[in-house]
């Protein structure tokens, strides 16, 4: 089987279900930057040392390939969430878990410290670009609430999972500090 259809040389594409869209749909744009934050977490699980982070990053990656089913069926006659029920209460225990190993946020933070952590903050701003695009779906289409909300909690968990990477590596979070202008 070819990889290219050539289905869509003229501006069209497909959503699940077969439903035809002009690649400008709102569905589509959320798709591919779900997949974007996608592949950005990949990057974070091939560069990183910490092998527990590897296996709740390739969790993540499963829960965006179905919170893009969920999107591409918006608007479909059967729609319905492919995203466990459970998804945003896993992810709120992670949160909490890593959460707990981390000393208290007093200040905003400037993303970096060693490349795991900033791998992680990258994902993190994809991440809730994704999110953006998917409330311009859930504005005109009926989306499965646990869809929207998991993507929100995946950018916490991100940014807590970044201040875990730094702390296991030995490096401090950078406190953000205004400058005076």
């Amino acid at each position: 089987m070819k990889i290219y259809t050539r289905k869509g040389d003229t501006g069209w594409t497909g959503l699940r279900r077969g439903v035809r869209v002009a690649k400008t749909d709102p569905r589509v744009e959320a798709c591919g930057a779900l997949d974007e934050a996608n592949a950005v977490l990949g990057v974070v699980a091939a560069n990183t040392g910490l092998s527990e982070l590897k296996d709740i990053v390739r969790g993540l990656q499963d829960m965006l390939f179905a919170t893009a089913a969920d999107v591409a069926s918006a608007g479909s006659s059967a729609n319905s969430t492919v995203l466990p029920s459970d998804a945003v209460e896993r992810i709120e225990e992670t949160i909490d878990a890593y959460d707990a190993q981390l000393p208290a946020l007093t200040s905003f933070i400037v993303p970096g410290g060693n490349p795991t952590a900033a791998h992680l903050h990258h994902a993190r701003v994809v991440c809730r670009r994704a999110e953006r695009a998917v409330c311009e779906v859930a504005a005109v289409h009926r989306l499965p609430e646990t869809t929207l909300a998991c993507v929100n909690r995946m950018s916490d968990l991100l940014f807590v999972l970044a201040r875990w990477a730094n702390r296991q590596t030995g490096h401090d979070d950078v406190p953000w500090r205004a400058t005076q202008a």
